[in-house]
């Protein structure tokens, strides 16, 4: 659609919507900054915004490749190399076609924002920025787990998850069997582009067997371990001492007890005796009168044959 003013109002209007939309157009490619990543070790490609053409050469264009604009990474004019970063040293090449360049191998210190910009004869081509966000693997998580305080109910433990030598900074998170739960984190790191260390503590109530889970989260990527926990103190509870009213209530009856079986084997045996004395001075009684008798019958015998 074209817009053929007729007054200046529409003259004004039609250019106030052209501003607008350039003004878009400009916030748009301004947003769309393309992002690339890589991690420590690897090779990576920066793409440039132009492509020379097959009828041309890099002689007549100049190539400056700056991070966060401030640093030359390297720059080309007439198709050599007029300056290079003391950093980016044997790290670096450049396409001499679609002005790629590229970085091997990466180091932490790599993060950042490029920018390549391209002049012929004095004059912008283009410049374009993309930006390189560098990684560096954290270790396996290490997870270790310290008794602190010990019963038959539960076992305090002192739970401990670490990893070391990773970038970004990380996030750590964990769960108890499967249920998420938050660790008390510190991080430790030279500088903003140094390595990190991380370590994650939480004090933990053991009742039961219980499976702890630690993970470590970078920019994207992520890494874990587990650690399975055993409630081994099954200790048996010990019975509780009887109140002190049934201790003296039982020492008393045990005392009763003992005097009447000492009082009963004292006097018991000489009533027995008695009872046997008596009884036996009977028979002999009776054996007497027995003796007796016969005399007496000899003695009317003897008289009556006289």
């Amino acid at each position: 659609m074209m817009c053929l003013p007729t007054s200046p109002p529409a003259l004004r209007t039609c250019l106030g919507l052209g501003l607008f939309v350039l003004l878009c157009l400009g916030m748009g490619q301004a947003r769309e900054k393309k992002v690339l990543k890589s991690k420590v070790g690897e090779k990576v490609s920066l793409p440039c915004c132009y492509e020379i053409p097959s009828s041309e050469s890099l002689h007549k264009y100049r190539v400056y490749w700056q991070k966060n604009v401030t640093d030359v990474v390297l720059a080309y004019s007439e198709g050599n190399m007029i300056s290079q970063h003391e950093r980016y040293q044997n790290r670096t090449e450049m396409d001499p076609w679609n002005l790629t360049l590229w970085i091997s191998p990466v180091e932490i210190l790599d993060n950042g924002s490029y920018q390549c910009v391209v002049q012929r004869n004095s004059a912008l081509v283009c410049s374009e920025s993309v930006i390189l966000l560098v990684t560096a693997d954290f270790s396996r998580p290490n997870i270790t787990a310290e008794v602190s305080a010990d019963s038959c109910e539960l076992t305090e433990m002192v739970i401990t998850c670490s990893s070391h030598g990773g970038f970004p900074k990380p996030r750590i998170s964990g769960a108890l069997n499967n249920v998420s739960v938050e660790w008390n984190a510190s991080w430790v790191s030279e500088s903003s582009f140094s390595p990190y260390n991380v370590t994650g503590k939480m004090v933990l109530n053991v009742t039961k067997d219980v499976t702890v889970t630690c993970s470590v989260g970078y920019s994207g990527f992520a890494t874990s371990a587990t650690l399975f926990l055993e409630k081994t103190n099954n200790c048996v509870v010990p019975p509780v001492p009887p109140p002190y009213n049934v201790i003296t209530a039982s020492i008393i009856i045990v005392i009763t007890f003992i005097l009447a079986v000492t009082l009963a084997a004292r006097y018991l045996p000489r009533h027995v005796c008695s009872h046997c004395c008596k009884r036996q001075d009977s028979v002999e009684e009776g054996v007497k009168e027995e003796t007796k008798a016969p005399m007496s019958s000899k003695v009317t015998a003897e008289t009556s044959s006289v």
